[in-house]
């Protein structure tokens, strides 16, 4: 199952936590919020990004679950 990385940035104070526990996957820009780099990081950083969403102070960060559509066949109505 894919996963996608969501920011709130109505929460967002920009203290880098984030981009501490996953620098390749979030960096603090110099207005003080978040940019998500990669915002459908590989399974490999998904332990980096759980860490980023448990220690984020203001709970601005989600991982969001996306289930894969495989698309087989033709529709021949």
């Amino acid at each position: 199952m894919a996963w996608r990385v969501v920011v709130d940035q109505a929460l967002c104070q920009g203290h880098g936590v984030c981009e501490a526990e996953a620098p390749e996957v979030f960096v603090v820009a110099k207005a003080n919020t978040v940019e998500v780099l990669t915002p459908l990081p590989e399974d490999q950083l998904r332990r980096a990004v759980e860490l980023a969403v448990k220690y984020c102070p203001t709970h601005a960060l989600s991982i969001i679950e996306i289930e894969a559509t495989a698309t087989t066949g033709t529709n021949e109505g």
